[in-house]
């Protein structure tokens, strides 16, 4: 259903309000590159401090500027059940192709919770669900059981798997079979991802080297290992910067220098450490992005 490079969109400020003119640039800049599709709303759009009118402007805006171009999975996850059935009817009703679902933070639902939360979204609206696993953001972690599990829902059709575990892909095809749709949350071991099992990665990176992170996916579905091992060695060193501090710090200061957009942040983000900007900075040149 869904494969390739996503992109996990930023979202730019100015004057503390959303630029939805640079945002729709972004979302067409990202097409016209060649990327496969796109995700608003995430962790690396500042989806936690966004306002709710906002989050639904950001993913109206990402749809329309889109247009059936590319599919958009629109960031809908809540640790409040209501809050994520409510931002799920939102994405159906604008368009959306699915929903990224993160598992519930700060509540610590068991399991079964988690089966409880998700089967509730996924009975209330039908529109397609990616889970959201990131244990190291929400505490929790979905195991491979649980996801099996959920993966009967018909609504409930995929994961994005950023626990870094690179046998988990390959347990959870055993297990939810080749049709669950797998997409890595983790840029830098998206390859060896694909290799166990995964069709793609929703990317911090390719919001600002979109056509490297597109080649590299294109290359790998072509077979073409030569290329995909040349453009893995290239932006190893861009993934490695754009965690050097909580993301998406990194990002937007890379995306400032760039020209692509303000590099503002919202509290309690603030802006990278001068010698992480040397680092993002020097990783954008020795990948020819700057």
């Amino acid at each position: 259903m869904f494969k390739g490079s996503f992109t996990a969109l930023i979202t730019p400020f100015r004057g503390g309000k959303v630029d939805e003119k640079t945002f729709a640039d972004l979302v067409e800049r990202q097409i016209t590159a060649g990327t496969h599709g796109l995700v608003p709303c995430g962790t690396t759009g500042e989806s936690p401090t966004l306002s709710h009118d906002e989050h639904m402007r950001v993913t109206e805006i990402c749809i329309e500027v889109a247009n059936g171009r590319v599919p958009v999975i629109a960031g809908t996850g809540s640790n409040s059940t209501d809050e994520a059935i409510a931002l799920q009817a939102h994405a159906k009703k604008a368009g959306a192709d699915a929903g990224l679902v993160v598992t519930p933070y700060y509540n610590k639902p068991t399991q079964a919770g988690l089966i409880a939360h998700y089967t509730a979204i996924a009975d209330a609206v039908d529109l397609p669900i990616i889970i959201y696993n990131i244990p190291v953001r929400s505490v929790i972690d979905m195991t491979v059981a649980t996801m099996a599990e959920l993966a009967k829902h018909p609504n409930i059709v995929g994961v994005k798997d950023a626990t870094a575990d690179l046998a988990r892909p390959l347990r959870t095809r055993l297990a939810c079979g080749t049709d669950f749709c797998q997409l890595s949350g983790e840029d830098a071991t998206a390859i060896p991802f694909l290799a166990q099992g995964g069709v793609g990665c929703i990317s911090v990176t390719s919001n600002i080297a979109p056509k490297l992170c597109a080649d590299l996916h294109n290359a790998w579905n072509t077979g073409d290992m030569k290329t995909v091992a040349r453009i893995n060695d290239l932006l190893l060193p861009v993934h490695d910067a754009m965690f050097c501090e909580s993301s998406p710090g990194p990002v937007k200061h890379a995306a400032e220098v760039m020209g692509l957009c303000g590099g503002d942040l919202r509290l309690p983000l603030v802006p990278i450490l001068s010698a992480s900007k040397k680092k993002v900075e020097d990783a954008l040149k020795g990948a020819g992005l700057l």
